[in-house]
């Protein structure tokens, strides 16, 4: 076939090919990945599941779907929570812990007290912490 025989309908099914093969991949990928995931999953059933994804491909990816699909979502929502608890947390660190001003002004009370700030300071991060 040359190429000026390739015509449009031909696109088209090759794009589509293209495309399905493209969701096979990322519906194997995620699979495999929600297999090793799973803590409900002991190492013997992680193994067989693995392998009859392996030696039945479709089979074994429509087979995971139907009988762990609701695990699944269930472990893609721990997935975001715990990547959601982990950048809160990166936040809070990086921020620095934000005081209220009861404890700010507890802070320069004992600050002022010890003799390391004088009155004019004092009055001036008192001022800045209750604004």
């Amino acid at each position: 076939m040359t190429l000026a025989e390739f015509g449009t309908g031909q696109v088209f099914w090759s794009l589509m090919y293209f495309w399905l093969f493209f969701i096979w991949i990322w519906l194997l990928i995620t699979v495999f990945s929600d297999i090793f995931r799973s803590q409900d999953l002991g190492g013997f059933a992680k193994a067989l599941w693995c392998i009859f994804v392996i030696v039945l491909p479709f089979l074994g990816v429509f087979v995971y779907l139907i009988a762990r699909g609701h695990k699944m979502n269930e472990h893609a929502a721990q997935a975001a929570q715990a990547q959601d608890a982990r950048q809160r947390a990166y936040i809070q660190n990086t921020v620095g812990q934000t005081s209220s001003p009861a404890e700010e002004l507890s802070r320069l009370a004992d600050l002022k007290n010890q003799g390391v700030i004088t009155d004019a300071e004092f009055d001036q991060l008192k001022a800045k912490a209750l604004s």
